[in-house]
């Protein structure tokens, strides 16, 4: 059985097609992020990151803030995965921009 951690890089690659395929959105910057450093340490880096990234924007412009990154993240099975810090980072940001990450 593969660990949480593949599980969730798998994920992070599913995320990227879903918002391609339903969006017509090809996040090339973090496909290319999440092979280079793994899908946990990409969402890592972009959740520590002190400005919002492009994807954000550019999913909120298309109304689709669960195709987020900070969206997955918010998931219960990935809970073990983030610290409290980022976990808390996703949800401010999705709340900010009005979408509630338990709906």
């Amino acid at each position: 059985m593969a660990s949480t951690e593949s599980q969730f890089h798998i994920a992070m690659l599913a995320l990227h097609q879903r918002a391609l395929d339903q969006c017509d959105y090809d996040a090339k910057l973090f496909k290319t992020m999440v092979l280079e450093h793994g899908g946990l340490e990409a969402a890592r880096r972009l959740l520590a990151a002190p400005k919002v990234h492009d994807g954000l924007v550019k999913l909120f412009e298309k109304r689709r803030l669960d195709l987020t990154l900070e969206a997955l993240v918010l998931l219960p099975e990935w809970r073990e995965l983030f610290t409290f810090v980022e976990r808390q980072t996703a949800q401010r940001r999705l709340r900010e921009l009005g979408y509630d990450p338990r709906s």
